[in-house]
């Protein structure tokens, strides 16, 4: 039997974090806006804002990856020049139960 693994889990997360911050912010502005009395301002603000919000949290998913990418090239160059200096520390040995 071959093991299936779920291949998107960082897309799943980011889906799941995108809709809750993307019901909550719009809701609390628009029940503060529809204080003010004028339902085309609350739809014009609510739509404002959740243009500005997927926009915004694109941009941090997208750079969020981008910096993450780079971080384990960073640490995959350094690991393989600390293989190449020095093997002996590198190599893992279990501990004695």
């Amino acid at each position: 039997m071959k093991e299936r693994h779920i291949m998107n889990g960082g897309l799943l997360r980011d889906f799941i974090i995108g809709f809750a911050d993307g019901l909550t912010v719009p809701f609390a502005l628009t029940a503060g806006l529809s204080s003010l009395g004028s339902s085309k301002l609350v739809v014009t603000g609510g739509l404002a804002e959740l243009f500005s919000g997927a926009i915004s949290m694109g941009l941090g998913a997208y750079l969020a990856a981008i910096t993450d990418m780079q971080h384990y090239d960073t640490e995959r160059v350094r690991e393989k020049k600390e293989l190449q200096e020095c093997p002996d520390e590198q190599l893992w040995l279990p501990r004695p139960l």
